[in-house]
């Protein structure tokens, strides 16, 4: 028997391999495959499932969609503005820049869901009292009675419509829907029901009453204000009357009287009232000034050296002298002083002069009576001015006080008045018309919105798809088998030599793998040279498969070895160490009246219990049955059967006993080299494969790989395996792996 530290351990630790971790880790690396590659594997494996959960699903919506009621959906369209019309130009209590805010029409959309707007809505339609609003919704309205008497929730006939009137809030709430219109002000407001007219009436009545909350809203907004103003303006009139009282009776006692009144500068602030006094003083001093200047002038004319002296009538007689003079100086040149016309001259010269000297003295006598007169008018309006001007003073001294009565009773009233002009302005700015318009009115549906055959078949198939998903997620994850041959080396710790098809039913697979050109023959040759990388010296002398349950396909790999190593010309004895359920004579056709079991009950002649069976391939068969198998395991005998008949053939297969719950295992894997495991797909746990291979370690021999058997070769979930292996397979028959 060769030394078993020539192999490398797969399994445990060894002085030729790698940590069992570090090989599960690389094994596991070498093993991944891309994720998406991975999914379409289990989707195809799957498909059965996926799509019989995908056609129930469908089923259901089909069948869900043809007994469902129809159900009709009325949208009335609307547009909510940030800004709303103003048509008195006054405005409200709130801010104008209110309704620019982020939050506006999400408060809009709020209050279009409020419950209170359903409370309108069914008040306004009476729906709790309409027997089609209940009808439109499958609903009995006597059952809705029954129930709130049950719940001692009505106990009077009014109680009864109140029950009734808030069923019908929670009803319109839970079939109103509100749906913006991305990217502007419009809003869609729909209702469903069975009833097309009802859906369209109460759609419109939703949007009406919406319309009319708002406005009352705003109305109402107002309200306190207008109080507050009220009860401002009630005292505001009393401090008035009371202010302007106090101004009268001041002006009353004082005798002062207001004549008119006047104010400062443009813009100016300042208020000034006129007395009667004051007024009399500023027409007497007028006339005082003009007495004073008609004095003057008198004077002025009275002493002759005024303007007054000269008047048309005594022009007229100087100029008449003038001209005379002129005309007797002319003549007196060209005729003596006798001369007619110059004695008519001059005596028309002295008459002249008598005229002037009377005139003179007539506007003399009057300038002195005209100067009289005026200075005894200066002299009285002077004394009438004087005695007005200590009026006045007097007065001025109490404008003081009158001005104080005077201010307090105009700040009273300015008050008063900018109260009531705002009290009006509220009360008119509600009258601006809604920021809310109806584009778009509902109309009874012709054709129900739901159930919709295509929609729901749709829907269905994306349920039916994500449950089947999940449902293969589910079966996945809860699979606990090794399903896969990727995952052999991380989930078992060893790498995979080969994974075997599944032998279609009704075929014999002992002829099967006697066939060099079927599928299986050919996957058990691809193991075989796999088995050859297992040490440095090629395909271990002695070996012995080994399975953790029976029935997983051992001994038909036992032989189906034997026979591909037989073929590559290796003389080959498969020894069935199966005592308890033989069955490789069954295989090769032969029979088990003698074999193992004598040799190891101490018959020596070994050749004479060995069978040919094939070509380079013997049998050496169980033999008869034995009462303890695990006895006759335990001596020496089946260790130096072994290591002689390793002598005489170039290889020498073990077929044991499963390794759960039985001992023979163990003790077998002692007189061999290396162990092969075979693991059933999808049968075992790995936690059993995993217990199994931990009791082989336990004894000692390094487990070189595993075979993966009775994969569905319908699933492509093993189709690179198989067709790599395959590949494999025919390039090995046509050049021999020397091992």
């Amino acid at each position: 028997m060769n030394d078993n530290s020539s192999l490398i351990p797969m399994r445990g630790p060894g002085p030729m391999g790698p940590p069992p971790g570090e090989q599960a880790a690389r094994g596991a690396a070498l093993g991944m495959r891309p994720l998406v590659i991975e999914c379409l594997h289990i989707l195809r494996r799957r498909k059965w499932i996926i799509l019989v959960v995908i056609a129930g699903a469908l089923l259901a919506a089909l069948v869900v969609t043809l007994l469902s009621r129809p159900v009709y959906t009325a949208t009335t369209q609307v547009q909510v503005s940030r800004d709303e019309n103003n048509v008195t130009n006054v405005q409200g209590v709130e801010s104008e820049n209110a309704g620019r805010d982020l939050e506006f029409y999400q408060t809009q959309y709020a209050l279009l869901e409020a419950r209170s707007l359903a409370e309108r809505v069914a008040r306004g339609l009476r729906l709790g009292e309409n027997e089609d609003f209940w009808n439109a919704h499958g609903l009995d309205p006597e059952t809705i009675d029954a129930a709130a008497v049950r719940t001692g929730q009505a106990a009077d006939p009014r109680a009864a419509g109140d029950v009734r009137e808030n069923a019908a809030v929670e009803m319109l709430l839970e079939n109103i829907a509100i749906d913006p219109i991305r990217g502007s002000a419009l809003v869609d407001v729909s209702y469903s029901s069975f009833d097309p007219e009802l859906s369209a009436q109460i759609a419109n009545a939703w949007v009406n009453e919406f319309i009319a909350q708002s406005i009352a809203r705003k109305f109402d907004s107002t309200a306190e204000a207008r109080s507050f103003l009220e009860q401002r303006l009630e005292e505001l009139r009393g401090r008035v009357e009371d202010s302007e009282r106090a101004l009268v009776d001041f002006a009353t006692a004082r005798g002062i009287v207001t004549l008119a009144s006047n104010t400062g500068g443009e813009g100016s602030a300042q208020f000034r009232e006129r007395t009667l006094a004051a007024e009399n003083l500023e027409g007497l001093n007028e006339q005082l000034i003009a007495a004073t200047a008609a004095r003057i002038e008198a004077e002025a004319i009275a002493s002759g050296t005024g303007a007054a002296q000269t008047t048309p009538t005594l022009a007229s007689l100087r100029e008449q002298r003038a001209l005379a003079a002129s005309e007797i100086a002319q003549l007196s040149v060209q005729f003596e002083p006798g001369y007619p016309r110059l004695a008519a001259l001059r005596e028309q010269v002295a008459t002249l002069d008598a005229a002037i000297a009377e005139e003179q003295s007539r506007i003399g006598g009057e300038a002195r009576e005209a100067l009289q007169s005026a200075r005894l008018r200066e002299a009285e309006l002077r004394a009438r001015v004087n005695g007005l001007s200590g009026e006045v003073l007097s007065q001025r001294r109490d404008a003081i006080q009158y001005n104080i009565y005077q201010r307090e009773a105009d700040t009273n009233r300015q008050l008063y008045d900018s109260l009531l002009q705002r009290y009006k302005e509220i009360g008119v700015a509600g009258v601006s018309a809604s920021n809310i318009a109806v584009i778009d009115p509902a109309q009874p549906p012709q054709r129900p919105s739901s159930p919709n055959l295509i929609l729901n078949l749709l829907l269905a198939a994306i349920a039916g798809s994500i449950g089947a998903l999940g449902l293969v997620f589910v079966l996945e994850q809860s699979a606990e088998g090794v399903t896969d041959p990727s995952k052999v080396q991380e989930l078992l710790g060893v790498p995979l030599l080969g994974s075997v098809p599944l032998v279609p039913e009704g075929d014999n697979p002992g002829e099967l793998v006697a066939d060099p050109k079927s599928e299986i023959a050919e996957a058990y040759f691809a193991i075989r040279s796999s088995l050859a990388f297992t040490t440095p010296q090629g395909v271990p002398r002695s070996f012995m498969l080994v399975s953790s349950q029976p029935a997983e396909g051992k001994s038909l790999s036992a032989m189906a070895l034997a026979l591909a190593m037989g073929r590559t010309g290796k003389s080959v004895l498969l020894i069935d160490a199966d005592l308890r359920n033989p069955s490789a004579h069954s295989y090769l056709g032969t029979h088990r009246q003698f074999g193992l079991s004598n040799y190891l009950a101490g018959q020596d002649a070994v050749a004479e219990l060995i069978q040919p069976v094939r070509e380079n391939v013997d049998l050496l068969a169980s033999g008869p049955s034995v009462p303890s198998a695990a006895e006759l395991f335990s001596s020496e005998r089946l260790r130096a059967l072994v290591l002689r008949m390793a002598e005489q053939y170039d290889h020498v297969i073990v077929d044991s006993a499963p390794v759960m719950g039985l001992a023979d295992a163990p003790l077998v894997s002692q007189a061999v080299e290396a162990v092969v495991f075979v693991a059933e797909a999808g049968r075992v746990s790995a936690r059993g494969l995993n217990s199994a291979l931990e009791r082989m370690v336990a004894a000692g021999v390094p487990v070189v790989g595993a075979i993966l058997t009775k994969l569905d070769q319908r699933s492509s979930h093993y189709g690179y395996g198989y067709e790599y292996s395959y590949d494999y397979a025919a390039r090995s028959e046509r050049l021999p792996v020397e091992a």
